[in-house]
């Protein structure tokens, strides 16, 4: 049985004249009613996590800035007085989800939450992330023995959850991302330290890359990896502005390959859970949450979709090998 994690609640935060507003999650509720495995979903409350569960992976100060703030923490990443509890709600949601995986009460689920997390560091909101939803619910699953991997698909490199796990080996990360872009982070010698090194996997991409080009950095670099790591439950930052329509955008992704992604990993291991984070074009993100749903739940959606791609990615490529080669066989 396929999950999905939604309240209502998650529409509170909200700023109508911000790309990151309620309007994502209407638009994604509404057309997923509309497919024919609706009904078929199983739906998960989610419940919120305490200032202690925060404590795990945020700092009190970070903590603090949420839960008082009302306004702007810094040119991106708004808040507004009841921000915290929302963003309390969307973690706990995550958590929640990752939970009924790991204990085989569903057989994986999509957390339709908001806000996003996977650029709040262990100190610092940004990037429209207050909190860090997939590393809060990945450190838990890691505490209870799981070896966890998290995919990161979003535009935008996952500087907040690289970070918080640059050092662990319980925890795999691998990100594919438009570099140079914001934030600035994820290049490929960015590895790990200490004991997480080799564990953390990074593919900055130019410009232009679509479906050939990551299935290039699938085959090649990211799943290989991810067989010999074994996860025990897969982690999806999901996160739509790689579409070739986001207006923050510039990869050129299809719908129907989110679902594609979700299929490659299944190969690897069933236990899947998808948080949502970036995508700002609504007509194309609701539709690439519905493929990868779809593919969860075995009820694939067939949704044509077409673009161009450009950008060389052999030279990426060679470098990750260079570098992987150490820790992985590839």
């Amino acid at each position: 049985m396929t999950a999905i994690v939604y309240s209502k609640d998650f529409l509170i935060h909200n700023n109508p004249f911000h790309p990151e507003n309620a309007q994502r999650l209407i638009s994604i509720q509404d057309f997923l009613q509309e497919t024919y495995f609706f009904t078929d979903l199983s739906i998960i409350n989610p419940s919120s996590l305490r200032e202690i569960d925060l404590e795990k992976i945020h700092s009190p100060s970070m903590i603090h800035q949420v839960k008082n703030g009302d306004g702007w923490i810094d040119p991106d990443t708004y808040v507004i007085p009841q921000s915290y509890d929302v963003a309390c709600l969307a973690a706990g949601g995550v958590v929640k989800a990752c939970q009924y995986v790991a204990e085989g009460k569903v057989d994986n689920a999509f957390a339709l939450v908001r806000p996003p997390g996977h650029h709040a560091t262990s100190s610092q909101s940004m990037g429209f992330c207050l909190f860090n939803n997939v590393a809060l619910a990945a450190d838990r699953l890691a505490k209870k023995g799981f070896h966890v991997l998290v995919f990161d698909h979003d535009l935008h490199h996952g500087n907040g959850t690289c970070s918080i796990f640059y050092d662990r080996s319980d925890i795999l990360y691998e990100s594919f991302h438009l570099f140079p872009y914001y934030p600035g982070t994820g290049s490929v010698d960015e590895c790990g330290h200490g004991q997480g090194e080799g564990f953390t996997v990074n593919a900055p991409l130019p410009y232009g890359t679509g479906n050939q080009g990551v299935r290039r950095i699938l085959d090649e670099i990211m799943l290989p990896i991810a067989q010999q790591f074994h996860p025990d439950i897969i982690i999806f930052s999901s996160g739509f502005d790689s579409h070739h329509a986001d207006p923050l955008g510039g990869l050129s992704l299809t719908v129907d390959f989110f679902g594609e992604m979700i299929r490659c990993f299944r190969k690897i291991q069933d236990k899947i859970v998808c948080s949502l984070e970036g995508g700002y074009d609504d007509d194309s993100m609701k539709k690439a949450v519905a493929t990868q749903i779809g593919e969860l739940n075995n009820t694939p959606l067939q949704i044509r979709d077409d673009t161009q791609e450009t950008g060389n990615i052999t030279p990426v490529i060679n470098q990750l090998k260079e570098v992987m080669q150490r820790y992985w066989s590839l």
